[in-house]
């Protein structure tokens, strides 16, 4: 869907400044804009930079279609050269650090040159706004600096997480650890063989947060029907905690991992999984169709 992949867009290029707080001005391109908060002397982002910022957008009835406040982390975007006239990354060049503004971009051009369809309470020909609060500019650099040093630290908070909860639920010697830091409590042993790289695999899941609270599971998500997951294992197409945990089962077994949010869904979580969460997941490995390109 479009709001997952929004991130991805671009931006810069110089931009007429903001003349007033709050008055709606417009760029020699065509962006609307109206400033909120401005830092006249703050560190401007460029092409090539990392922007975080909240943002919330607003149908031209200002029903909100998406905010990231309520998602509890903001929104991280490459900066990049604007895919159009009037696109709303030419305005972001306008802001640093804590400054605010909205900004008011065609709906027709914003999902026609994404090739979406416009989505629920969207109207053709109306405008999209966009009201950003931007939290932080940082050269790829930095943000590399930053979000390793930050993996660092949430790997130490996840590990006493997990260590609180074994002890908690008395699972002891029964929690078996990997290499990476994933735990995997088998529930009912299998004989048959362990996946290899690019098996296919089938799984029946649950997956829970540590209260318990069931987020997805494969046995009553009406997208799933009741019937299992199925995915080649090993090639990245699920996270890197079930990756390992799953290539560690046998056939016909069933298990729980206990997976680190660093090999999880991280500090961005999702819409039923809040950020930094160490996960539950109950799988049964049902089944494994060996690698069809292998020799």
């Amino acid at each position: 869907m479009f709001f997952k992949n929004f991130g991805k867009a671009a931006l810069l290029v110089a931009v007429v400044a903001a003349c007033g707080k709050n008055r709606v001005e417009v760029t020699q391109n065509g962006l609307k804009y109206q400033i909120h908060e401005q830092n006249e002397g703050g560190r401007k982002g460029k092409v090539g930079d990392i922007m975080t910022m909240h943002l919330t957008l607003l149908n031209s009835k200002d029903s909100v279609l998406r905010d990231t406040h309520k998602e509890g982390a903001p929104f991280q975007m490459l900066l990049q050269v604007p895919p159009f006239k009037g696109s709303y990354e030419e305005g972001l060049t306008m802001l640093s650090k804590g400054d605010s503004a909205t900004f008011y971009v065609s709906a027709d051009s914003l999902f026609t040159r994404a090739m979406q369809p416009l989505p629920p309470g969207v109207q053709k020909g109306t405008d999209i706004g966009i009201a950003v609060k931007v939290v932080d500019i940082q050269s790829q650099e930095e943000y590399q600096k930053a979000q390793a040093s930050a993996f660092e630290k949430q790997k130490g908070i996840d590990a006493k997480t997990i260590a609180d909860y074994i002890a908690k639920q008395n699972l002891g010697d029964k929690a078996k650890k990997t290499d990476s830091g994933v735990y995997y409590v088998v529930t009912q042993p299998g004989s048959g063989p362990t996946p290899s790289r690019g098996d296919i695999v089938q799984v029946h899941y649950t997956g829970k947060l540590l209260n318990g609270k069931v987020f997805d599971s494969s046995r009553t998500n009406p997208q799933a029907q009741g019937k299992p997951a199925q995915f080649p294992i090993g090639v990245g197409q699920v996270i890197p905690g079930w990756e390992e945990g799953v290539m560690k089962m046998h056939k016909g077994e069933k298990a729980t991992l206990i997976i680190p949010s660093t090999l999880a869904y991280g500090p961005q979580g999702n819409q039923s999984i809040p950020p930094n969460s160490v996960l539950l997941f109950d799988i049964e490995l049902i089944d494994i169709q060996k690698n069809p390109t292998a020799n």
